[in-house]
Formats: structure tokens, C-alpha cells, sequence
């Protein structure tokens, strides 16, 4: 956005933050990502990867849901880059995804709930 456009001058906070300012792509980006966060039984099942490695029964016992809808949520938090899986014979284990931006999603869900994450010292978690 061109500063000069502003129609008020109220000093330079604006002119800096629009110097600063991600591109659209980087906001749309960011609003998928933070709809993975805008379900309930999606955010349950993702904070509970946040802190542990599980399957697709355990996690549908814990979050008292069907297998299927659990499946769906969490092809839904791997397409987003939120979650992986590894293969271990017949099951199929999911757990925080590596990277920058799952680490930051798992440290604003442990400081929304106000929370030490259960799993610092278990995992390569932070």
C-alpha cells in the first residue's frame, strides 16, 4: 500500500507499519491455517498431538469421537502442514508436525489454555 494514499497523517506508526506489512498471500496463508484452529474437535485433537503420538482409535477414545470424523480432521491438519504421521506395521501414528509454524500453533494453544505443555523433556517439542 502506498503511504501517501492515508488520507490522515497522524505521524510515521502507519507509514512503518505498512513498510512491514506481509503481502495478501501471507494473510490468506495465515487464515487457513488459523481455520484448522476455528473447530473445537479439531483444536482438541490437535492440542492432544501437540503433546503426545497417537493413533486414530486412541485419539477418537480420548476426544470421544468416530474414528472417521477424527480421520477427516486430521487429513484436514496434515494438508495444512499442522500434523504428520509415520506408519508403524498396521497403525498409522500422528503427532505435531516439524517446522517453525506448528511449533508456534502448539506454544499459542499452551499459553491460551495457560498451560506448560505436558510433553517439554518427552519429545522434541519446545
Amino acid at each position: 500500500m502506498d503511504t501517501n494514499l492515508v488520507p490522515h497523517d497522524h505521524g510515521d506508526n502507519i507509514s512503518h507499519a505498512i513498510s512491514h506489512m506481509p503481502d495478501m498471500d501471507s494473510f490468506s496463508d495465515a487464515a487457513e491455517i488459523f481455520q484448522q484452529l476455528a473447530d473445537g474437535s479439531r483444536l482438541r485433537i490437535l492440542w492432544l498431538l501437540c503433546h503426545c503420538e497417537e493413533c486414530v482409535n486412541n485419539i477418537a477414545a480420548a476426544v470421544d469421537m468416530s474414528k472417521a470424523a477424527v480421520s477427516h480432521h486430521l487429513k484436514s491438519l496434515r494438508l495444512h502442514g499442522l500434523v504428520k504421521s509415520r506408519r508403524a506395521g498396521k497403525e498409522i501414528y500422528y503427532t505435531l508436525a516439524d517446522g517453525k509454524k506448528p511449533r508456534l500453533i502448539h506454544q499459542m494453544v499452551d499459553d491460551f489454555f495457560q498451560l506448560s505443555c505436558p510433553a517439554k523433556g518427552l519429545h522434541n517439542h519446545p
